[in-house]
């Protein structure tokens, strides 16, 4: 069994309270993630901040443009310092990803951690060496760059 975790973290020049205030939007969701992955909510109602036990269903398009349902449980919620979103439908066997804030001289300390294992056993773990890692990179190099930008 391959199980894996990512780590990042980013330096962010604002208090916690904006940089809560933009990341428990799930609607902002879309703004931090790259154009390419065809990211959209679907769910019918989204609430404008993050809750326990809220439900959000997206469609994207992780690899190869091909589109697919990926549905999150946020399980953990504390205003302000952190929450927790779980794959309960999706390309992952295991999905777990914790958005930590933390105040800092000068702003907030961001820390993105991801628990994750990929599908179909072995393959996954070649899937993760070939593409999985890159992907994620990626994405979160994309993501520092924006949240740079908006603060």
């Amino acid at each position: 069994m391959a199980f894996y975790q990512f780590k990042k973290t980013q330096e962010i020049k604002a208090s916690v309270e904006e940089v809560w205030s933009f990341i428990s939007n799930p609607e902002n969701l879309k703004k931090i993630t790259p154009d390419y992955m065809g990211f959209d909510i679907v769910s019918d109602v989204i609430p404008s901040k993050m809750r326990e036990g809220m439900i959000i269903i997206y469609k994207v398009s992780p690899l190869f443009g091909i589109k697919t349902t990926w549905v999150t449980e946020i399980t953990h919620c504390k205003e302000n310092s952190f929450f927790v979103d779980e794959q309960r439908v999706g390309p992952y066997k295991i999905w777990h990803h914790q958005h930590i804030l933390e105040p800092i001289e000068d702003g907030t300390l961001m820390t993105d951690i991801i628990s994750y294992q990929p599908p179909f056993g072995f393959l996954g773990k070649f899937a993760n060496t070939l593409m999985i890692k890159k992907k994620l990179n990626e994405i979160f190099d994309y993501r520092t760059k924006v949240i740079k930008d908006i603060f």
